[in-house]
């Protein structure tokens, strides 16, 4: 199975900028090498904060742009992100029981999209509804294993900005994903950082985002950066799983690749 992770798109109105760069021409970018070399995935989850401020336009731009790719794409919240707003572009196609969240049942597992919006805070959570929700998805998973996408990781960085806003109630999710036994990654975006590990027995891994990054700074202050932008190209199944973080506006690995 082959999935492309895209995460913290962060577009606003088209034409305007962010932190000195251009949203939406970064995700053109990013899918076009995406659709280039990845058209075969089986699934394309962008894991949140796909727009700035919640902004109309935004959605709407980006409801243009990946009508165009080949691969399914699978939409999720961020704490950036205003449900009545997506909702109104997107249609209720996206919600279930009230929350962007779904599951994929894929050949060699099933991909558990989560909703951890907290409307008007930086941090996520998981409400009593949207655990018991991820509790009936993983049961339903079985032994072909689940793929559970956050976007606010429930784990530790030793990043204290970044450790202050992450998953409120990562406990539960993490006693939910004991019982159930059969998660076989987390991935989560939120952190704008390419970072990997393992967290009460669970493998993770998190991913720069498509505009700006989050700086390697372990103090409790947010620094930006303006590090590569990056998606992630993923294949599991039974066997494991392997994230590969792809710099797709690096032109050396193409110069190389071509000399």
């Amino acid at each position: 199975m082959k999935l492309i992770q895209i995460t913290d798109l962060h577009l606003v109105t088209p034409g305007e900028t962010l932190f000195g760069l251009d949203p939406l021409a970064r995700l053109e970018a990013c899918l076009a090498d995406v659709e280039r070399h990845h058209a075969d995935a089986d699934a394309i989850v962008i894991s949140g904060d796909l727009t700035h401020d919640g902004e109309p336009a935004a959605y709407e731009a980006l409801a243009e742009r990946i009508a165009e790719l080949t691969s399914p794409v699978h939409l999720m919240l961020g704490n950036h992100d205003r449900r009545d707003t997506f909702r109104a572009v997107f249609g209720e196609r996206m919600f279930e029981e009230g929350f962007v969240q779904k599951s994929v049942d894929l050949a060699d597992g099933m991909l558990v999209l989560l909703d951890t919006l907290k409307e008007g805070a930086v941090e996520g959570e998981l409400c009593e509804a949207r655990l018991a929700w991820l509790e009936t998805q993983l049961e339903g998973a079985g032994e072909k294993g689940a793929y559970v996408f956050a976007h606010h990781p429930p784990f530790r960085l030793h990043m204290p900005a970044l450790d202050g806003v992450r998953l409120g109630n990562s406990e539960a999710f993490a006693q939910i994903a004991r019982e159930a036994g059969n998660v076989r990654h987390i991935f989560a975006g939120h952190v704008h950082r390419p970072v990997s590990g393992n967290w009460r027995g669970l493998s993770f891994s998190a991913l720069r985002g498509t505009n700006q990054q989050t700086a390697l700074v372990f103090e409790d202050r947010f620094v930006t950066s303006h590090e590569p932008p990056a998606y992630a190209v993923i294949f599991a199944d039974s066997a494991g799983v392997v994230v590969h973080f792809h710099d797709f506006l690096d032109q050396s690995a193409e110069a190389f690749a071509s000399s």
